[in-house]
């Protein structure tokens, strides 16, 4: 497939999962197609990282179930998303199919330099109207997450200490930040 005919075309969740795998992650929101290349090894370690705390906390809670990307995610028919890592709400027995997924307790993006402005923007802006209940975005440079909710215009922006309280969880998670950017990214 050429190039040009990758960009100039309106992309549906159909066409996606029909691309041939070649390593990269494709979705398609409001008919663009986003390519990812594959993410650096600091991206990789923090996404274990919140995923070692986050899915336990998930399914002790009993709200839903903690994955990571690859998933092919169709919140809003004709989108196809993949987060880097999300709970979606309520998925809590097999079978698991991603066609099932249809409500997210939360998204997580880890920003790249090839993904910052796009996981801030675009990204964002689709999973707050998609009526994600919380969407953070990673920010290791920064060592810092962004909280967003939807209706926000501003992101709540955490240095030391994340308390996520969703809904139906009969405790708060607490994320030492300091503690976890130090696991993945040292002094």
């Amino acid at each position: 497939m050429a190039m040009a005919e990758l960009v100039e075309r309106y992309w549906t969740a159909e066409d996606v999962r029909a691309l041939p795998e070649d390593g990269s992650r494709y979705e398609c929101i409001d008919g663009v197609l986003l390519v990812t290349p594959a993410p650096r090894h600091a991206h990789q370690d923090a996404l274990g990282q919140l995923y070692l705390v986050l899915a336990p906390f998930a399914e002790r809670s009993r709200i839903g179930k903690c994955l990571m990307a690859p998933a092919d995610i169709e919140l809003i028919p004709g989108t196809l998303v993949q987060p880097d890592l999300f709970v979606a709400l309520g998925w809590k027995e097999p079978p698991y199919e991603w066609h099932n997924v249809t409500e997210l307790l939360l998204a997580i993006e880890v920003l790249s330099p090839s993904t910052a402005r796009r996981d801030r923007t675009f990204k964002r802006e689709f999973y707050q109207r998609a009526g994600v209940h919380e969407y953070w975005i990673v920010d290791l440079d920064a060592r810092l997450i962004e909280r967003w909710t939807p209706g926000n215009e501003h992101p709540e922006i955490l240095h030391e200490t994340l308390r996520w309280a969703p809904a139906g969880a009969a405790e708060v998670l607490e994320i030492d930040l300091p503690g976890l950017f130090y696991k993945v990214l040292g002094a």
